[in-house]
């Protein structure tokens, strides 16, 4: 609470006594004497009354000071989780109460403040909202056309794959589509895959949970064999008694084609099924036949719809986020399907806001293994440490082995840290986006709560999450789903007018700036702030002037955005820019 002023003003009925009492000092000193006793009667009557009355307004100040003291008391005491503190879900629950803010570059963020102020009436560039290479919008969508049949390849069904995948949402969408290669490649009937409970996830959410399956049969009904389960007479089988069970160890990390030639096949012919247990990153993208990639690029662009269910409610938290408008565009229509004429049908009349899409990944786990430090100072440390030694004691044995650590204040300089809240507000800030713009933040819980989020919200308040924005209601469906929960951020992501992501390796943002590149044109622009660039900019925080600062973040930014086609080993999901996925038009 603010101070309160010393002066008081005395109100109507006071203000009689008081300028009686200015009176009595203007006696005059010549009145006679019967005149004088009886003003001085008067004068101790007045004075005993207003004695009496200041006694009063003490008293009633006295207890106005207390009522404030016990409301001010009131609002101090903690409360159960709510927007000031912070909830981290997983097998433990941590709960970081209000805390001060945490800031690392005061100096940068008061003139990114300013800056923005002085933009507040200024027409805002149309540039920020468009991708800025015109090659974006040569590249069209065609991993679905049809490819004539290679008559020289074998009609005869090698067997069943099972696959049972490991990770969230993400994850199990990369080893779905890399399932339906292996098929293909194996000449193999593929059982629509299994999805395996996670201590972390804690998500019982099986794939016709997430996606349509009759959708994904039917898509690619014409490139591989799909079934449900497996037929009767091999139910009972033990898959991993008979040696058909494949785990990470039998494959390497982005295995090649001549690797599951080599390890699969056999035991597949041999035993006519083969489970892949865990299954994930477990093949390559270089070398690989044209016809395999792009049937990768099928399954993870067309055959993955999300079913109705979620369909329906991220159509509504779209429709939000937009203040009741809607578009019809091919990557609004393929994440709603029919949900969004729905949209369209009601609302065309009404104006549509732009919005920004943030994942910002600033979780503990990632937060703690990073080793970096925050500016949080001991506390920070001592928490990080803690959380370390609970969760991650294999990796901080691997760590007391290794005699050659980096520092944290080398991390930093080698851009290994994740973005801070406040780093992604200077580079927003950086851009020329305004105080106004909306951003829809996407991810888990924020490490530090409102402490971390503090310094961003001072620069954009209009931050918006799917939690503020849909009912308690419509989100029972899904509260102990995180992937289910997971699809509805994809959705709001990938259908934003900008994403920014914070970290390139996260599976969210890499899918998600794929599905954009693929299906956005020129009207989808993602930003990827590269982090050791980004990490020699902040260095200068004590000197930097912000036009200077702004020029580099825009060249950061812009050299990140290059419309290139995808270069040889990087993943098909992230830039599909490819002749086997995409047709460019002259």
């Amino acid at each position: 609470m603010g101070k309160q002023g010393s002066h008081k003003i005395l109100r109507p009925e006071f203000q009689g006594w008081h300028s009686k009492t200015l009176l009595l000092h203007g006696l005059k000193s010549d009145s006679s004497k019967c005149n004088a006793c009886r003003g001085l009667y008067v004068g101790k009557k007045h004075i005993r009354a207003i004695v009496v009355m200041f006694g009063l307004l003490g008293c009633l100040f006295l207890l106005d000071s207390l009522i404030i003291s016990f409301f001010e008391f009131t609002n101090l005491q903690p409360t159960t989780a709510s927007s000031n503190s912070t909830v981290f879900q997983g097998s433990d629950s941590y709960i970081y109460n209000k805390q001060s803010p945490v800031y690392m570059y005061e100096r940068l963020l008061n003139m990114a403040s300013s800056a923005l102020a002085e933009k507040e009436f200024k027409q805002e560039s149309s540039n920020l909202w468009v991708e800025p290479f015109r090659k974006a919008s040569s590249w069209k969508p065609c991993a679905e056309r049809k490819v004539q049949t290679n008559p020289g390849k074998a009609v005869k069904n090698n067997g069943y794959i099972l696959v049972s995948a490991n990770g969230g949402l993400n994850q199990q969408r990369v080893a779905i589509c890399n399932a339906v290669a292996v098929a293909s490649l194996l000449n193999a009937t593929l059982v629509i895959p299994k999805f395996l409970y996670s201590n972390v996830w804690k998500d019982p959410s099986q794939f016709g949970d997430i996606y349509q399956e009759e959708y994904f049969m039917h898509i690619l009904k014409d490139d591989i064999s799909i079934e449900k389960e497996l037929p009767p007479h091999m139910k009972s089988l033990d898959v991993e008694a008979i040696g058909s069970q494949i785990t990470d160890a039998d494959l390497a990390k982005e295995a090649k084609p001549a690797d599951y030639m080599k390890v699969v096949l056999p035991l597949l012919l041999r035993n006519g099924v083969v489970h892949f247990l865990g299954y994930g990153n477990r093949l390559g993208f270089d070398p690989m036949p044209s016809d395999i990639q792009r049937l990768r690029c099928k399954c993870n662009f067309h055959a993955l719809k999300f079913v109705p269910k979620i369909q329906e409610v991220g159509s509504l938290l779209i429709k939000r986020i937009r203040k009741y408008g809607a578009r019809r565009s091919m990557l609004d229509t393929q994440l709603l399907g029919k949900f969004i004429q729905k949209n369209e049908d009601q609302d065309t009349k009404r104006g549509s806001a732009k919005y920004l899409a943030l994942h910002l990944r600033f979780e503990i786990d990632m937060v703690a293994y990073s080793l970096c430090e925050f500016g949080g100072g001991e506390e920070e440390r001592k928490e990080l440490q803690a959380y370390r030694e609970s969760h991650f004691p294999l990796f901080l044995e691997r760590l007391k082995k290794n005699s050659s650590s980096i520092s944290p204040r080398d991390l930093r300089k080698l851009g290994r840290c994740p973005l801070t809240p406040e780093e992604a507000a200077l580079v927003l800030a950086g851009l020329g986006f305004k105080r106004e713009t909306y951003i829809y933040l996407a991810g888990s819980h924020i490490y530090g709560g409102n402490s971390r989020m503090e310094p961003f919200t001072s620069l954009y308040s209009n931050v918006i999450t799917k939690e503020n924005l849909l009912t308690h209601s419509e989100l029972a469906p899904f509260r102990n789903f995180s992937s289910q929960l997971a699809a509805l951020d994809f959705i709001a992501c990938a259908s934003a007018d900008v994403f920014a992501m914070t970290d390139s390796g996260s599976q969210l943002s890499s899918l998600v700036s794929g599905f954009r590149s693929y299906y956005g044109g020129n009207h989808a622009p993602t930003l990827r702030p590269n982090k050791t660039r980004l990490a020699t900019i902040l260095r200068e925080n004590d000197t930097i002037r912000w036009n200077r600062f702004e020029v580099r973040v825009k060249k950061m930014i812009l050299e990140g955005q290059k419309a290139g086609i995808r270069s040889y080993g990087r993943s098909i999901y992230r830039n599909p820019r490819c002749p086997e996925c995409m047709c460019k038009h002259h």
